[in-house]
């Protein structure tokens, strides 16, 4: 009787085999999605300057913006910016620094909306929700899945 060789022993486990984890395939280039992600971040970037440059403004008739205030908008202004540069990059937080520089100006333009709503201002609080589409595209775009691959190189 010849015996015979196996290049592999047999598996005689009753659990399963151990997975291997797969990674997903890099996209070749930069996907579309991620270049208007990044477009709409820099529109937060942008909306949100304009309101601090219009809150701030010295003939705003306001009694006076405390500077600690101008330099939160700033630095909220700064961080879907800084969100959008590295989406565009491809380096790995980018999605998540973008979408989450581009919630906190969309709750606060709803809230704006909703106070300008109940108060009866009904022009103001169709531009507040107008502004509002910015902050809500980079939400939704930053946290796609093309985006979230492109960004986890």
């Amino acid at each position: 009787m010849a015996k015979q060789s196996r290049s592999a022993p047999v598996r005689r486990s009753p659990r399963a085999a151990r997975r291997t984890p797969t990674r997903a395939p890099l996209p070749p280039e930069r996907p579309v999605v991620a270049v208007c992600a990044a477009v709409l971040g820099v529109l937060v970037a942008a909306e949100v300057l304009y309101l601090t440059w219009l809150l701030a403004a010295p003939d705003a008739d306001l009694v006076g913006v405390p500077g600690w205030v101008v330099v939160v908008l700033v630095v909220l202004a700064l961080w879907p910016l800084a969100g959008a540069g590295l989406v565009v990059l491809g380096r790995w937080p980018g999605w998540a620094v973008l979408v989450t520089g581009s919630v906190l100006p969309l709750l606060g333009l709803l809230g704006v909306a909703a106070l300008f709503g109940s108060l009866g201002a009904g022009s103001a609080t169709w531009w507040a929700l107008l502004l509002a589409v910015g902050p809500l595209g980079g939400v939704v775009l930053g946290a796609q899945r093309p985006v979230r691959v492109w960004t986890a190189r």
